[in-house]
């Protein structure tokens, strides 16, 4: 994965938010000589840049409030952030931890250690990126044997069921429709809601 990481660092896109100063030149062309096409902006956008991979964000506390409003927007996907800094004081280091910026290059600015940090941070991204992915599988998945599960109990109570009864009957009815059992388990779900809200009104 690793070394696929730093094949994919030529063409990563980077936007630098950072104000229009020496170091930003800097930054960008050596960017630029690593191989990464890189766009640069200051102040601070509202939202997170669109086709971008990498956000390089300066950390300046007299725009902490449009870096809060960067950090709630919506967007297709959030990008590796970068954060830098000119001082490692409380105040600082909260709002790089509030941004979730994954590395951290100091001012000021060298070329060295960039080519680290952006291969460090775009892949601590890439492995916390696969793990929300999982959890929200498993997530799915729990929430699916939980329906299953709620379906099944209905079955029970209504129809006077075993629990192997109950479930044969879930899966005939989901193969019979072409259906997932949890879409199944859905459907006897909203089916019981309504019946219950029908007798209430009755």
């Amino acid at each position: 994965m690793t070394i696929q990481i730093l094949r994919d660092l030529r063409g990563l896109r980077v936007h630098v938010v950072h104000p229009a100063d020496v170091e930003r030149v800097q930054l960008v062309e050596h960017l630029r000589r690593i191989g990464c096409m890189v766009e640069s902006q200051w102040p601070v956008p509202a939202a997170w840049p669109d086709g971008t991979d990498v956000v390089i964000l300066a950390i300046e506390h007299d725009v902490r409030a449009e870096i809060h409003k960067l950090l709630k927007s919506d967007g297709a996907g959030r990008p590796t952030l970068i954060a830098v800094v000119s001082y490692e004081d409380p105040s600082t280091l909260q709002l790089v931890l509030e941004a979730g910026a994954v590395a951290v290059i100091e001012r000021p600015i060298r070329p060295f250690g960039l080519l680290t940090n952006l291969t460090i941070a775009r892949s601590l991204w890439l492995e916390r990126r696969e793990t929300t992915k999982r959890i929200r599988k498993l997530e799915r998945k729990l929430s699916g044997i939980q329906r299953i599960q709620k379906a099944k109990t209905i079955l029970m109570e209504g129809q006077g069921l075993d629990e192997a009864q109950a479930y044969e009957s879930i899966r005939r009815q989901a193969m019979s429709k072409r259906v997932s059992m949890d879409d199944m388990a859905s459907a006897i779900i909203h089916a019981n809601e309504l019946l219950q809200y029908r007798a209430k009104d009755d």
